[in-house]
C-alpha cells in the first residue's frame, strides 16, 4: 500500500509541475510533450509519465492522440467560438436566475469571489496561474449562484477548454484590465443589465481570435523542471 501511494505522488507532483508550466504559459499551446525528453528529464519511467499526462488530458490541459503522442491543445478560432456560444448561453441563463432569486442582487459569494480576483490582481507576487484560478472561481460562482444543478453540472465540463483559454488569452489580456472588468461586470448586471455578460465574454474571445497563430508557426518550448 506504500508503494502505491508513493507512486501515486510522483503523478501527482510530476502532473503539477506540467499544469504550472500550462497555465503560466511557458508550455503554449500546441507545444509536443515528448516521453523521451520527459521522462529523462524528470527522472520518471514513461508509464509515471504517461500516468501524469493522462491525469491532465483528462483536466483538458492535455491532448494525447494515438500514434502522435502528447500535446498542449491549440483552441483555434472556430472551436473558441463554438466553445463561447456555449458558454455565453450558459453563464447568462446562471445570472439570470441569481438575480431572480436574489431580489435582483448577486449573492454575497459572487462579491466574495469578486473580491479574492481583485485582491490577487493587486498581490505584486501573483502569478498568472493564480490569477486564473481567481477568474475560474468567479465565473465558477457566478454559474453556481444560479441554483441549478444541470446549468453548474454541464458549465463544470467546459472546464478544460476554458483554462486554455485563458491561457491563450494571457499574451493579449492586460493584467490592469482583469479586475476593473470585473468590478464593471458585476455593477453592470446588478442595474440589469444581463447584456454587459455578453460583451464581456465576447470582449475575451475576440482579444484571442484575433492573435491565434496557425500551430505550424510555433516555436517548441523545452519542459523545465520548475515549477514557477
Amino acid at each position: 500500500m506504500s508503494d502505491r501511494l508513493l507512486r501515486l505522488s510522483v503523478v501527482d507532483e510530476l502532473a503539477a509541475v506540467i499544469r504550472a508550466q500550462i497555465l503560466d504559459g511557458k508550455l503554449r499551446p500546441g507545444t509536443p510533450l515528448r516521453e523521451q525528453g520527459l521522462s529523462d528529464r524528470f527522472d520518471v519511467s514513461r508509464h509515471t509519465l504517461r500516468a501524469a499526462l493522462r491525469l491532465l488530458a483528462s483536466e483538458g490541459l492535455v491532448r494525447v492522440e494515438p500514434n502522435r503522442g502528447a500535446h498542449v491543445p491549440v483552441l483555434d478560432p472556430q472551436a473558441l467560438r463554438a466553445l463561447f456560444e456555449l458558454r455565453t448561453a450558459l453563464e447568462l441563463e446562471a445570472a439570470q436566475l441569481a438575480l431572480e432569486r436574489n431580489a435582483g442582487r448577486l449573492p454575497r459569494p459572487v462579491h466574495d469571489a469578486l473580491a479574492a480576483l481583485v485582491s490577487r490582481c493587486e498581490a505584486t507576487s501573483a502569478r498568472w496561474r493564480d490569477i486564473a484560478r481567481a477568474h475560474e472561481g468567479f465565473h465558477n460562482t457566478l454559474v453556481e449562484a444560479s441554483a441549478s444543478p444541470r446549468i453548474v453540472r454541464a458549465y463544470g465540463q467546459l472546464a478544460g477548454e476554458l483554462r486554455l483559454f485563458l491561457v491563450q488569452l494571457r499574451p493579449t489580456w492586460p493584467l490592469a484590465r482583469m479586475a476593473p472588468h470585473h468590478t464593471e461586470l458585476v455593477s453592470r448586471l446588478e442595474a440589469g443589465d444581463l447584456a454587459a455578460l455578453r460583451r464581456h465574454l465576447a470582449d475575451g474571445l475576440d482579444a484571442v481570435t484575433s492573435e491565434v497563430e496557425p500551430v505550424s508557426d510555433r516555436t517548441e518550448h523545452v519542459v523545465r523542471s520548475e515549477a514557477d
